[in-house]
């Protein structure tokens, strides 16, 4: 009987892991459309976009390409590329958590490598078992990266269709997608207070500094505060015995 149950929860378990992991893809899929658009209107063509979709698929870094590219040109293109190199080192940050979730194999690791961003650990690491982690971070970086192109290309060639994408809000849209995978950890004193540190942050040194560094500055507040247990829960010493 125990093992009847056993196998039910794990099949329950499988089916919320493909349901976060799909939900996640789809959702971060979506504003594909608005980086295709942006990027045409920031002055790549329709290849150069799905290229560099395909090859450097890290959202943030590369909005933060095209960003930079479009306000200067040509002339502005090394520093296109050093902002999304500073927003992708967060990335191998993630491949250090990832590295004993994935297991050993060249290929296997070179495959995860590409598919290792934001969702993709985010759906992972908040699995109970190694083996549901495995599944979600598979699911999800697949699922993201199939989409992601996918949507790419649909922004691109809508992108004259749709004029100025930001009339349309979607130069908003990174931002509210990665609001929404935050939001659903904000439940504790320390997240709100690193939440709200880091924006002010990187808020206040946006206007003094090169794109891509107010993030990463912003980032060392959630490591500080995370080191020290800021605002964090104490354990009793009755819980720490157990």
């Amino acid at each position: 009987m125990r093992s009847v149950h056993r196998t039910a929860d794990q099949e329950h378990a499988t089916r919320e892991v493909w349901r976060e992991g799909l939900g996640v893809a789809i959702a971060t899929s979506a504003y594909g459309i608005s980086f295709g658009a942006l990027s045409v209107a920031s002055g790549l063509d329709v290849w150069q976009t799905c290229v560099l979709s395909l090859l450097m698929f890290t959202g943030g870094s590369q909005f933060a390409f095209i960003g930079v590219f479009g306000a200067g040109g040509l002339a502005a293109l090394p520093s296109a590329v050093a902002s999304a190199a500073l927003l992708g080192v967060r990335n191998v940050a993630y491949g250090m958590r990832m590295s004993s979730i994935i297991g050993d194999g060249f290929w296997r690791r070179a495959a995860a490598a590409h598919v290792t961003i934001d969702e993709s650990t985010a759906v992972a690491i908040s699995q109970g078992t190694p083996p549901l982690r495995r599944l979600g971070f598979w699911l999800t970086g697949l699922g993201v990266l199939v989409g992601w192109n996918i949507t790419t290309l649909a922004g691109a060639l809508l992108g004259d269709v749709l004029g100025d994408p930001k009339a349309w809000g979607l130069d908003a849209a990174a931002a509210a997608a990665f609001l929404a995978l935050l939001w659903p950890r904000l439940r504790e004193r320390q997240a709100i207070a690193v939440g709200v540190a880091a924006a002010v942050v990187a808020a206040s040194l946006t206007p003094f500094l090169m794109p891509g560094l107010p993030v990463l500055v912003a980032a060392l507040v959630a490591i500080v505060v995370g080191w020290f247990n800021w605002l964090g829960r104490r354990d009793t010493p009755a819980e720490t015995s157990r």
